[in-house]
């Protein structure tokens, strides 16, 4: 499994700031529809339920939300960089600035805990967040994330 597969250029946003969790689980919600035609109620509900069993915040301004819903058939994911950090209830308690979501399928059992892995294993790497942090074009972003960045070099 690699990133790409799980994560369209669409689906990279640069977003300015967000004035709360709950909005930017909506706007996570709003991107999924966009992108991957997932229904923007029952994907930010999915979020917001798995949310409630603990905070997917994972420290350093990373967070990687995650919820498995109806109507669905892969895994996908979304990315945001945020100019300006939200508080997100955090293990460090620190706001975050990176967010990298996955939707998965209500049956995809390992396969979605092999893309969190995935997802968790970049996330935690501190020179790829460097990376995401220095740029602000969602294409770029993309490229870091899904390791491509070497082909597109400018």
């Amino acid at each position: 499994m690699e990133l790409a597969a799980l994560l369209k250029p669409e689906a990279v946003k640069v977003v300015g700031s967000m004035t709360s969790k709950k909005r930017l689980m909506r706007e996570l919600g709003e991107i999924a529809a966009s992108c991957y035609g997932l229904d923007v109620d029952d994907a930010v509900e999915a979020l917001l339920d798995r949310e409630s069993i603990g905070p997917t915040g994972v420290g350093k301004g990373v967070a990687l939300p995650h919820a498995r819903m109806d109507g669905i058939d892969r895994i996908v994911g979304v990315f945001m960089r945020l100019d300006q950090p939200v508080p997100f209830e955090s293990v460090d308690r620190q706001p975050v600035d990176l967010v990298f979501s996955l939707f998965a399928p209500k049956d995809a059992g390992v396969s979605h805990l092999r893309a969190l892995a995935l997802v968790s294993r970049v996330m935690r790497d501190g020179s790829t967040c460097t990376k995401l942090r220095s740029n602000e074009e969602a294409g770029t972003l993309h490229a870091i994330l899904t390791g491509l960045e070497a082909n597109q070099a400018a």
